[in-house]
């Protein structure tokens, strides 16, 4: 059985949640299918995207990079303003995009389309299904996007506010409509896929597609970075603009939690850990706080760290930190819905907290008493490799080829 999936994110090493969902994806499919690649990278080739490329090859028959080309001339530079003008009305990168991967689909006799990150794909999602209507379409979807929008509502206000109101319901007649079109809609849990049957004419066509990671990955504990400091807090994510999720989450912290934590220790270290970390919270640098920025890899800051934590106030999804943490054997303090789709339960496989006062205690807890933080981490990292492991997937995997081949 043949698979073209494509996707508009691929990065590796991976620089986060959404990067970790497409590789994770890509190893369980490659082990059920035989799997072309095609990256819809959008920006001009670059050695990142060479690299990426290096990587992924191994597990397809045919790799593809799809990047807008550099004008080289004045005539090419005033035909890439008029396109870009053009865009403004109708995405000409749909069309061209399409074309490339029908032509694929043809050449290479494949009757299965996997858009990983359909949710934001959805315009060539639709192009597509109205060209090769019997084309079996497969939306692979990281969260609930209009969830993921909505939910920053109460922690905005102003013209802002009214953005995010309108793309958030723009988001939900797009989800409401491609559930409906494809063939299936996976979902990366079933909080996730509770969401998606409600708004389907076909529930059956919904599937769960979890977040997992490759535990044998995180085997190794390697050394902790140079002057690294203990008792420490961990705090990793891909930071963004001032609002975001992560950018907010940190502010919570560092403002109404960590100075809690530091009146009951003086000596607790936390580090800020993740792309464009620095640039938010970068002058923080100090006696208590390390922010690294982006790093090729975490884990020497996450195996060493004595608690990571996950203080998320909205998004959607399920939430690598936690995962990740838990096959680090590294115990956890998270909010309840930065648990969201993962069966943990509170005081067995991590603390769950969402006040200031609380979400310091727990933290408190796991440093000071070693026997509750070995529990916490042994239950955990038990549930990750049982539940949450590439195996898992590639048997969801299974199912879900299974069920686009039933007639």
């Amino acid at each position: 059985m043949r698979v073209l999936f494509t996707t508009p994110i691929l990065e590796h090493p991976a620089a986060g949640g959404p990067q970790l969902r497409i590789e994770n994806s890509i190893k369980a499919l490659s082990k059920t299918c035989e799997l072309d690649i095609i990256y819809r990278a959008g920006a001009p080739a670059t050695d990142l995207i060479e690299n990426t490329g290096e990587y992924f090859q191994k597990y397809s028959s045919e790799y593809h990079v799809l990047t807008r080309s550099i004008p080289k001339n004045i005539s090419q530079k005033y035909f890439s303003l008029f396109e870009r003008i053009l865009n403004r009305f109708f995405d000409t990168r749909i069309t061209k995009q399409a074309e490339y991967i029908l032509k694929h689909l043809e050449r290479r006799k494949i009757n299965i389309l996997w858009f990983g990150y359909g949710n934001i794909s959805y315009p060539l999602i639709k192009y597509i299904k109205s060209k090769r209507p019997k084309l079996k379409i497969v939306c692979d979807t990281d969260s609930v996007w209009s969830r993921f929008v909505l939910r920053e509502l109460p922690y905005t206000k102003g013209i802002r506010k009214l953005r995010i109101w309108r793309e958030g319901k723009q988001k939900e007649m797009e989800e409401r409509a491609w559930v409906g079109l494809c063939d299936v809609t996976t979902a990366v849990s079933k909080v996730d896929a509770e969401y998606y049957r409600g708004i389907a004419e076909e529930p059956g066509r919904i599937r769960l597609f979890s977040n997992v990671i490759d535990v044998e990955s995180y085997k190794l504990s390697p050394k902790p970075p140079e002057g690294f400091k203990n008792p420490s807090i961990y705090l990793a994510g891909s930071f963004g603009h001032d609002n975001s999720s992560m950018n907010t989450a940190t502010r919570w912290m560092l403002d109404e939690v960590f100075p809690k934590v530091l009146n009951a220790n003086p000596n607790v270290h936390f580090y800020i850990v993740g792309n464009n970390s620095d640039v938010g919270f970068g002058h923080l640098n100090g006696p208590n706080i390390t922010v690294t920025g982006r790093l090729e890899t975490v884990l020497p800051y996450l195996c060493n760290t004595d608690v990571a934590i996950v203080p998320l106030k909205f998004e959607s999804g399920t939430r690598f930190k936690i995962l990740e943490a838990g096959a680090c054997n590294v115990p956890l303090v998270s909010t309840t819905l930065g648990a969201e789709g993962i069966p943990v339960i509170d005081g067995e496989h991590i603390l769950i907290a969402d006040e200031p006062d609380d979400f310091a205690n727990a933290i408190i807890k796991i440093i000071d008493n070693k026997e509750c933080a070995r529990k916490l981490a042994t239950n955990c990292n038990k549930l990750i490799n049982e539940h949450f492991s590439v195996e898992t997937l590639v048997d969801e995997a299974k199912q879900i080829l299974k069920y686009l081949n039933h007639d």
